[in-house]
């Protein structure tokens, strides 16, 4: 495999964002996620946002996922930015043709968020679950992949150039980042796509689930070997496992996600589930913690964000009131 595809350094470029202080500064980054409502009404969202402000550094507003519609993005973050709580707006090529993405991207910096996850998003054939039936007919776009995506962004910030070569009257002001699922198979073929992704601009890396760590750290060593360690920023994604079936389900439909058999088994025998979900998810913490080139952690808890701060101080990762 060639290191060509992550030639390109990291950005100088300064957004101004807090994420973006503290992946250069060194410390274990915090970042946290937060689904938007099915509804207008905003105060799932600030509620949400006044509870995790003090724990976490950023914080994804997701985009549509599972293909359900939601309270928009680029809204749930200014409503995030309102409470005090940096937003990570997400945005899917999915649903957006190229104009689409670059004039969202221009509103949002213009509200004042300063940080984007580009993604492809959840295929909408795939949407709804229980009594959701989600959109399987609606048309998807993918005008831009989530690789072009990186790359347009880049270039309306490094260059102040739209997608087409027009120049904008002045550049987009935002920190980058991507996704990786590095387990999912092929795994070679998912390294190098992460240097794809560098190579077009990623300038920070939410991971996928990460619940065998093991195999994490190999896939980890796998891009430190090749330098990419040392153009982006890496966050391991941890998912708090509340029970023995969730575990079960992920193992079984979401790609990419390997959960060792004796978790599983865990959690099963644990008599005080809650307990032990909060136990294995700072257990699990202290253990990408360790691998080289990770540089911080993406939690997220589904629905239980309330437990979230209880695991971060546990864990002994709480962002500094002074940052």
């Amino acid at each position: 495999m060639s290191s060509e595809a992550t030639s390109a350094p990291i950005t100088k470029v300064r957004v101004g964002s807090r994420l973006e202080k503290v992946l250069e500064s060194g410390r274990f980054a915090v970042t946290t996620e937060i689904g938007p409502p099915r509804g207008p009404d905003a105060e799932p969202v600030r509620e949400h946002a006044r509870i995790l402000k003090p724990y976490a550094d950023a914080c994804n507003i997701t985009d549509n996922q599972t293909a359900v519609v939601r309270m928009s993005s680029v809204a749930a973050a200014k409503l995030l930015i309102e409470e005090g709580l940096e937003p990570i707006m997400q945005m899917t090529a999915r649903d957006r043709n190229r104009i689409a993405i670059q004039s969202d991207l221009l509103g949002a910096a213009a509200l004042g968020i300063r940080n984007c996850l580009c993604i492809s998003g959840d295929h909408q054939q795939a949407g709804g679950a229980g009594r959701l039936k989600g959109h399987p007919g609606c048309k998807n776009v993918y005008d831009l992949d989530s690789i072009q995506m990186l790359a347009a962004m880049k270039s309306m910030r490094d260059e102040g150039l739209q997608v087409g070569g027009d120049e904008l009257t002045e550049p987009l002001p935002m920190l980058i980042g991507a996704a990786w699922t590095p387990l999912a198979p092929p795994q070679e073929w998912r390294t190098y796509r992460l240097g794809q992704k560098i190579a077009a601009g990623a300038d920070f890396i939410q991971t996928q689930a990460v619940y065998d760590v093991p195999a994490f750290a190999e896939a980890v060593s796998a891009a430190r070997d090749l330098g990419m360690t040392e153009k982006t920023s890496i966050l391991a994604g941890v998912i708090l496992p509340k029970s023995a079936g969730m575990l079960k389900y992920m193992k079984a439909n979401v790609p990419g996600v390997e959960v060792p058999d004796d978790l599983i088994k865990r959690m099963a025998d644990a008599e005080d589930r809650r307990a032990e979900s909060i136990k294995v998810t700072v257990e699990l913490i202290h253990a990408v913690r360790e691998i080289p080139g990770v540089c911080g952690v993406h939690l997220q808890a589904i629905a239980s964000e309330e437990m979230l701060p209880e695991i971060i101080e546990a864990a002994g990762i709480t962002p500094p009131s002074d940052d």
